[in-house]
């Protein structure tokens, strides 16, 4: 064998050494990453009742660790407490170390109890493509420092106590295809957002404002979420380009100006606009075919189209619609085609229905506090109130 050598390596692996290469059963994980794995497992612990922590024996062989995917002798993903792992969360912080994985892609911790700050040092990941730690109690600022994480296509951090801004250096990945920022309490603006791959938007439950740019985001956008926020200005434009959108949820803002009637043509399943200040005429340009739509608690008036008749659920209430209601409800609601028809609260002067008609008890429908009587009285809701009808001034003052 001359000068060769049979040399045991750290995991059970066989290298013989020398002029040739004969055997390698393991490769040796690098050592960076060894004593980054080693670091993060001491900043973390199992919640009771979770034992993701077990495998993690630091005398064999890491890539066989719950969680831990190796490409020959680095680590390429990190999912930290793996529930195929039996984990129910875990607690403690994020170490910096973290930022020592320099192949890793991706990145998802289960929820749990982990408390602190993003690491800075997750920007020397420069192959990221997938960062998600939602549901744990995650604080401070959003790094901007992740706005060179150029590979990054999902970025999810929801259910957090994450505050200031979102950084406008997110909105520059130009992969990006996921931002799930929901349920924190970030504040400040919305960023444009460059990438033309972007699918889904959510940034419900926060406490953002301000207007968006109409080109704010691109028109690869299919799930858009602002809800519960403190956004304004018009979106009339904005929603004229998004027209792949399939969920639009821009509820509980105060964004302003007219709804564009397009917006009923594209392939929606739910709209939900309701409790903003949208104003003016509402006029789909086609059938709308969308199962809920909730318009309610704006400024919207004019009379009401006969082509939302093939809507399933739908609230125009508390808004400041005038005439007659089509007689296209009233026969689809009859045929129980309609859910929920829900028309209070505004200044609507009749509706066309015999007094003994029986409404489906499948479909709610309620007419109170309009400028009429209502013809036929079925169940409202609490919020509704107990007056049948508006004040006899208020409906002569109001001219629509």
């Amino acid at each position: 064998m001359g000068n060769i050598k049979l040399i045991k390596t750290t995991f059970s692996g066989y290298i013989l050494l020398g002029t040739c290469l004969l055997q390698l059963v393991h490769a040796i994980l690098d050592p960076m990453d060894f004593l980054a794995l080693q670091s993060i497992r001491k900043s973390l612990e199992d919640m009771p009742g979770s034992n993701f922590f077990t495998s993690w024996d630091f005398t064999s062989d890491p890539c066989n660790f719950a969680g831990v995917y190796c490409d020959a002798d680095k680590v390429i993903a990190l999912n930290l407490g793996d529930p195929r792992a039996g984990s129910s969360g875990l607690t403690g912080r994020l170490d910096p170390a973290i930022g020592k994985l320099s192949a890793l892609a991706e990145l998802s911790i289960v929820p749990g109890r982990i408390i602190g700050s993003l690491p800075q040092s997750l920007s020397q990941l420069k192959g990221l493509r997938f960062l998600a730690v939602s549901r744990n109690f995650l604080s401070g600022e959003i790094p901007a420092s992740l706005g060179q994480l150029r590979n990054l296509k999902t970025l999810d951090l929801s259910y957090n106590q994450l505050t200031g801004p979102i950084p406008h250096s997110i909105g520059t990945i130009p992969q990006l295809s996921n931002v799930i920022l929901c349920h924190n309490r970030l504040s400040g603006s919305v960023p444009a957002f460059l990438s033309q791959t972007l699918t889904r938007l959510d940034l419900k439950h926060n406490d953002l404002s301000g207007s968006l740019s109409p080109y704010a985001l691109p028109p690869s956008v299919q799930y858009l979420s602002l809800a519960w926020n403190r956004l304004s200005g018009p979106v009339d434009r904005l929603l004229n380009r998004l027209n792949q959108l399939n969920y639009l949820d821009l509820s509980m803002n105060q964004f302003t100006g007219g709804i564009p009637g397009r917006v009923f043509t594209y392939p929606i399943s739910n709209l939900q606009l309701q409790r903003n200040l949208f104003c003016g005429p509402v006029q789909p340009s086609d059938q709308v075919i969308i199962g809920t739509v909730d318009l309610s608690y704006n400024r919207l008036s004019g009379q009401i189209s006969p082509l939302f008749s093939s809507v399933q659920n739908l609230y125009l209430n508390n808004n400041r619609f005038t005439g007659q209601v089509p007689g296209s409800f009233v026969d689809r609601l009859l045929a129980a085609s309609i859910q929920i028809l829900y028309l209070q609260h505004n200044y609507l002067t009749g509706i066309e229905i015999n007094p003994t008609a029986e409404i489906p008890l499948s479909s709610s429908l309620c007419l109170q506090y309009n400028c009429m009587v209502p013809p036929v009285q079925t169940p409202c809701p609490l919020k509704a109130g107990k007056q049948k009808t508006r004040p006899t001034a208020q409906c002569s003052e109001w001219k629509g």
